[in-house]
């Protein structure tokens, strides 16, 4: 990749391999990084990214902001109301 990227993890931890961000953050080849999630959760007080530059680490809350709450739970109310008037929604096993 080239340098001075900035990377996004909100994804799964082990996605990233954290050391190696570490260094890529400590060197610079990445500018930054921002990620929700680690490899190991709740995380580790050795965990290598805690000591990393440029780096915000949050505690697995990106999902957490009041519109995507409300969003779940207006998915949540209209797959039940489907459900109800027997044309179910996102269902997950047909």
């Amino acid at each position: 990749m080239k340098d001075g990227v900035m990377i996004i993890n909100t994804s799964r931890g082990p996605l990233v391999v954290e050391e190696d961000l570490r260094v890529a953050l400590d060197s610079g080849k990445v500018a930054g990084a921002a990620v929700d999630v680690v490899s190991s959760e709740p995380i580790a007080a050795d965990n290598p990214l805690l000591r990393a530059r440029n780096c915000i680490v949050t505690p697995h809350i990106a999902w957490a902001p009041k519109e995507s709450r409300i969003r779940l739970m207006n998915i949540a109310v209209e797959n039940l109301k489907s459900f109800i008037n027997g044309t179910p929604t996102n269902i997950v096993n047909p």
